[in-house]
This record gives structure tokens, sequence and C-alpha cells, in this order.
């Protein structure tokens, strides 16, 4: 594909997690439509990872197309400090109806701006209350994003080496995925005896699967005793739910499935079903008082250019009707279905270690002597081997997932397990 397009890309673009220096041709979409991107020639690649992640209902789609477009020709953009605006106000009410055990939201723009947002929480609220509790702990494989409060929650490796001195120091807890529940369990226990529970700020975590860690799972059962452990020991917990919310896991947010929920979780990525940059920080009643003072020095000094864009509201608007118009979470079943029956049929395939799923989220497992973690070099030959079907799968190192938008259908859905497959087969 010789592109115009492709070529002023190269000369004027630096894109994400991309070695510039031998980068692929950039493929250039110009349309999509539910599961399917188009390129400027017409072809059409089934976007098995919701483009980062962040599609749920499928690309455009009407409904939110049309409430965007409303609201663009009423009011695009306000300063949100000292003003306000109605789909501001509906989106809260809609999501923390959604959310029930907590009572404030505050609005950001991305999923490493609502978890800056809730670490930030965290520290002032125990400022506010004259406590000098600093510690944060999290689990050893976290990723919780790019700017630097978010990546000194994140595990240390690749991501993070070039700005290591640079990040504040964090207690990380083993992961508990199968076989190392109790040894998290233990751990945090053990923090917080040799620091006592007044020097512990909070705990932050992604419920029930690790992202870019690898799509690495664990039991709501484990969630619910950690969770147990630091409110019985007054330790804030924040749920980072930017990848697991809005119906990935099966349910509306991943803490749905446990009994103890957290004092403030950190939604994006599905907020607006994938048509906006926009993100949100709720939290407990507790929370926000404690920033209520005569003390002007204890307001929450935070806030972004775009806090609470109108456009961004609207969309989050729409997306959450359609969750109630389309059956979006009866979609979602259906996927694990189709999911865990494909789990079925490979898990005995000898070119994998390990096949998990919850929701909308499959994961798989390579077999592979190759230890170059997130750069290993099968993660180049995987994605190549499904582009050339018009398959885009995006894999984490070794780790093949599948993160479809809720409307995909269920022959869409075989013809990633048959590439999938035909991968597998290939390496046996």
């Amino acid at each position: 594909m010789d592109s115009t397009l492709q070529n002023k890309d190269r000369e004027l673009i630096w894109h994400p997690y991309t070695q510039m220096k031998d980068a692929l041709p950039f493929i250039p979409m110009v349309r999509g439509e539910g599961s399917y991107l188009y390129d400027e020639n017409g072809a059409q690649y089934l976007d098995a990872v919701s483009s980062w992640w962040t599609n749920i209902h499928g690309h455009g789609h009407p409904y939110i197309a049309a409430a965007i477009y409303a609201q663009a020709q009423k009011l695009e953009q306000v300063i949100f400090a000292g003003f306000t605006h109605p789909t501001a106000v509906q989106l809260a009410e809609m999501l923390l109806k959604r959310i029930p055990f907590h009572q404030k939201i505050f609005y950001s723009d991305n999923g490493s701006t609502a978890v800056e947002v809730a670490i930030k929480m965290a520290l002032q609220f125990w400022w506010n209350k004259g406590q000098e509790r600093k510690k944060i702990i999290a689990f050893k494989d976290a990723y919780h994003g790019d700017t630097f409060g978010a990546m000194s929650v994140s595990a240390r490796g690749v991501f993070t080496a070039p700005f290591q001195n640079l990040l504040f120091d964090v207690e990380f807890i083993p992961t508990p995925v199968p076989g190392q529940e109790q040894l998290a369990l233990d751990e945090l226990n053990a923090l917080i005896q040799r620091y006592g529970h007044k020097e512990i700020a909070g705990f932050i975590f992604e419920p029930l699967v690790l992202g870019s860690g690898g799509m690495l799972m664990y039991s709501e059962q484990v969630l619910g005793e950690l969770m147990g452990v630091c409110k019985t020991n007054n330790i804030i917990t924040i749920a980072d739910e930017v990848m697991t919310g809005f119906g990935r896991t099966g349910k509306f947010l991943a803490t749905d499935y446990c009994q103890n929920k957290p004092d403030i979780i950190c939604l994006s990525k599905g907020i607006t079903g994938g048509f906006l940059p926009f993100a949100a920080t709720t939290c407990t009643q507790d929370i926000y008082e404690a920033f209520l003072s005569n003390d002007k020095a204890k307001m929450f000094f935070h806030g972004h250019s775009y806090t609470a864009n109108p456009l961004g509201c609207v969309a989050g608007i729409a997306s959450l009707e359609l969750f109630e118009k389309e059956g979006t979470l009866d979609k979602v079943a259906e996927i694990e279905k189709l999911h865990r029956s494909f789990v079925n049929e490979i898990k005995e395939n000898p070119s994998i270690t390990d096949v998990r799923c919850r929701g909308t989220i499959l994961a798989i497992e390579l077999n592979t002597e190759d230890t170059g973690g997130y750069l290993s070099n099968i993660r180049d030959r995987a994605y190549a081997f499904f582009m050339e079907r018009k398959i885009i799968l995006r894999p984490l190192g070794n780790i093949i997932y599948i993160l479809p938008p809720f409307c995909t259908s269920a022959d869409d859905m075989q013809k990633v397990y048959a590439a999938i497959n035909e991968f597998l087969n290939t390496r046996g």
C-alpha cells in the first residue's frame, strides 16, 4: 500500500509504544462500522481488541454519534471551575446510580489521569486529617498508566526503567493469581504489621484482570478478602476499573462481583463507548468530606482543561443508555459463552501453557523459550500473522488476547478463533 497518508505520517508523527526505527508502515484507517475498521482502499479489518480496549458498542454507533452532534451544536466546552452544565450532572447521576456506595464523581480525561486523581485523593485525604500516611500498596504485576504517579504504582520493568529513580516508593505484594492467593494475603498483613496501618495510605489494584501485565486473572473471593483486610485496618482501597469497567468482565464493574467495595474507583476507556477521551474518579462521601474546610489549603488541587467536557459527557450518557436499549450485558454473556467453548477446544494444545477467560476477555499464553517478556519476538510474528488475515490482535509479549467490541457477531468470533487455531497449529 503506497500511500501519501502513510508517507506524511512517517514524516510527522511519533506513535505510541512503537520503535519508530523499524516500525512497519502504519495502516491508514478512514472509517469504522460495528466490529470493523476500513482502510483507505476499502479493506476491512476485524477489531478484536476494541481499539485499545475502548470501543464497546461498535465503531461509529449512530446513537452516540447523533448525541455528540446535537451537543456540539449547543455547547462544546466550558471551564468547569466555577461553572457546570446539564450533561455533567446527568452523567454523574447515571454513573453513581450504578455505583450506589459512592456519592461523588471527579471528571478528568484519560485512564492515567483518573489514577492520578485517585492517588492524590487518597494521599491528601490523610494529609487533610493531619496524618502522615504516604505508603501505597500495589500488585507486583500492575499497570496503571504512563504518567508519573500511575507509573509509580505500576510494576517496575521495561515500561518504567528510564524513570526508575524518579518514581515514588511503593510496597508491592504478589498478584493473587491461582496458587498465590494466600501469599498475597500474608504479605499484605505483613506490611500492615511492619508499618502499622497509620503509615499506609491506600491499596490500588486492577480488579480481577491485570491488563498490560498479561491479562492475569484472579478470583473475586481473594479480592474481597484483600479489601476486607484494608477496611479492617482503615486503609483506602482504589479500584482501577479503567479496562475492567463497563461490562468487560461480565458485570458492569469488576468489583460488582465482590461483597466488599472500594473507596475510590477509576473509570475511562469504555466510558464514552470509545468515541472520545474522557475519565472519571468516583469516591465515597467520607473521602469527599475530608476536603471540606474553612481552610482553602485543604481543597483538592487538581483539574484539567477539558474536565467534564460536554461532548465527552454526552457520549458517556448515550453509551450508558445503550446498555439498556441494546441489552449490552446480554451480549457480553454471549461472547463469554463463545470464549469458554473455545477454551475447551484449545486447552490441551501443546503450543500453549495457559488459557484463561473472564467476561469478554480471553487470554492465551504461548509456550515459548523466548524470555523477552513484553518485548518477546513472538509478539511481532503473531501480530503480523493476524494482520495478514485482516484481524487486529495486539499480543502482550507471548500473550495473545481477545477483547472485542460487544457487538461482535458469533460468526466474527469464529473467524478470530479459526485464525488463532491456525497460528497455534503452525507452531505445533
